[in-house]
């Protein structure tokens, strides 16, 4: 069949050793409007009766008054009709984990969510409690809380575990505001201004201390992959504030020499902190505690099951020595003979990550999805996770043109692999980032890595313990196809996608700020030429350093 916007006739569908082929697959396109586009005024999906007049005038002369709105807030004025249709017809124009193999989101860990825990987090002890409310009015949410806590202070070995975080990345800064009040509580905060870690480490450990004001020493990885003991000697000094490395690195190599690493950065009295961004592999084998860390993080969005949610929200787990713990920061859950409460603890506590306490919502999924599979069921995610990384591994090594980086090294990648096409892109031009375009026209995604690329033609896979073992191979057929594509027309697939929702798009506007509008207010300010207000943001702790925003950046 010739393909619809080419006047090429595609390469047949290639069957492997067991006769699969790809999926025939195409998705739902249309140009769907903005839903401001869609209403007219006084449209209205619900119609609230009218509030009694006396106590409307009662509340104007009360407390409430302080808070009503200046102004009706700007929704769009839709029926309720026609905002299902828009948001189902959006709904079938996307890639998500309900709808596809999604293994090429490689150090995102995409797993399966299980929908009854959407039961336990759409509860309305969870989404319709305020954050001011008095805390004996929501004593099993916070206990739920408190015992995922203990949950992820047992898998991790810390002392102490908060989940004030909204997100892994916030986590991040939330150690590295740790790390700046442990060594200022010592006399050293001007001496100690270096933060050391590597470049295949989580990106978010690097930005996180630049924005705290810390010089950023990145080590790259010897021969093997890993970092070499006596490159990270010569980095560390008394300047050093902390360590902070991912383990197994975004490569999905375990570094063995861990504990060692440790030790040399306590040698110089700098702090060690264990992103585990990718632990999906290493749960109940291997502890942040046992390997000598003062403080690590979860992201519980990856590792602990609940919803990437297209980019958050998320959840951030912290844990603590009991050294480090008076640093956590914000308000602490604390049980008293009253029950549970938040309460601040002392002097030393370091400034809220964010308003109010954690994504109860998520924290909820992350407790379920614990509760389900108790210690053993961890254990057996990870060794799943690992099995089917090594098959998908397996079967790729069938497939020209790919390699997995730094195999050749005594420490093969545990839970992802970080690929390398050098070899496609060197017989056909085809880079790993046109790959994944025309893998789109399988229904999947293929990331290739963050920059730099140090690996050449980069792409990572992370199968998890979610996949059946037929969407495994699904995926690799596919990958498959799409190289012997690339080897037949290069051009062919340099022009994809062709039969997904969204055209071939031109990178440049997607490197460019100016031209992002990721909301309807700047969609308005930048394209329609309209004055409208930059809303405001939160601010952060008068003790928290910041720096000033480009305006263009101001694209929501």
């Amino acid at each position: 069949m010739t393909d619809i916007l080419t006047a090429r006739t595609p390469l047949a569908a290639l069957s492997d050793q067991e006769g699969r082929t790809p999926r025939d697959y195409h998705a739902a396109r249309w140009n769907e409007p903005l839903i401001f586009a869609l209403g007219s005024e006084g449209e209205r999906g619900v119609r609230v009766p009218l509030a009694d007049p006396a106590a409307l005038e009662a509340l104007s002369r009360g407390a409430e008054a302080a808070v009503r709105r200046a102004r009706p807030t700007a929704l769009p004025e839709v029926g309720q009709a026609q905002v299902l249709r828009h948001f189902l017809r959006l709904s079938q124009e996307t890639l998500g984990a309900d709808l596809n193999v999604d293994i090429g989101q490689g150090t995102c860990t995409m797993k399966y969510s299980p929908k009854v825990n959407e039961e336990f987090a759409g509860a309305a002890q969870s989404v319709e409690t305020h954050p001011l409310q008095h805390p004996s009015t929501v004593q099993g949410t916070l206990e739920i809380l408190h015992e995922l806590e203990r949950a992820i202070a047992s898998v991790s070995g810390m002392d102490a575990v908060s989940l004030q975080a909204g997100a892994g990345s916030a986590a991040i800064w939330g150690n590295v505001q740790i790390v700046r009040a442990y060594h200022a509580d010592r006399g050293e905060g001007e001496q100690r201004d270096e933060v050391v870690t590597t470049i295949f480490s989580h990106p978010s450990n690097a930005a996180t201390a630049k924005t705290a004001g810390y010089r950023v020493v990145t080590l790259y990885p010897g021969d093997d992959g890993l970092i070499e003991l006596d490159a990270l000697r010569a980095a560390l000094s008394e300047r050093t504030a902390a360590l902070l490395i991912t383990n197994p690195e975004d490569t999905g190599i375990f570094n063995p020499a861990i504990a060692e690493i440790v030790a040399a950065a306590h040698e110089v009295g700098a702090l060690c902190v264990y992103d585990q961004a990718n632990a999906n592999g290493i749960l109940g084998i291997t502890r942040a505690r046992e390997a000598g860390f003062d403080l690590c993080h979860f992201n519980l969005h990856k590792t602990f099951s609940t919803p990437h949610a297209c980019g958050g929200p998320a959840a951030g787990a912290i844990g603590a020595t009991a050294e480090l713990e008076p640093f956590l920061p914000g308000p602490r859950l604390v049980r008293g003979e009253d029950g549970f409460r938040l309460e601040d603890r002392g002097p030393r506590t370091t400034a809220p990550i964010r308003p109010f306490w954690g994504v109860v919502p998520n924290l909820i999924r992350a407790y379920a999805w614990i509760r389900a599979l108790g210690a053993e069921g961890l254990r057996e995610v990870a060794e799943i996770a690992v099995l089917n990384n090594n098959y998908v591994m397996s079967r790729l090594s069938e497939v020209e043109g790919v390699r997995p980086a730094y195999l050749e090294g005594a420490h093969p990648p545990i839970e992802q692999v970080r690929y390398s096409w050098d070899g496609l892109a060197r017989d056909t031009g085809v880079t790993s980032g046109e790959l994944g375009q025309r893998l789109a026209d399988f229904g999947m995604h293929l990331w290739t890595s963050h920059h730099p690329y140090v690996v050449p033609d980069p792409a990572t896979i992370e199968p998890t313990e979610a996949y059946a073992r037929r969407e495994l191979d699904e995926y690799v057929d596919a990958l498959r196809q799409a190289s012997a594509e690339a080897r037949e027309d290069p051009e062919f697939v340099r022009r994809a996608p062709y039969k997904s929702s969204i055209h071939h798009v031109d990178a440049q506007s997607m490197t460019d700020p100016e031209t992002w509008a990721t909301s309807w207010r700047a969609y308005r300010r930048k394209y329609l030429g309209e004055d409208v207000r930059i809303p405001a943001h939160w601010s952060p702790s008068v003790d928290s350093p910041t720096r000033e925003r480009q305006e263009k950046l101001f694209h929501r």
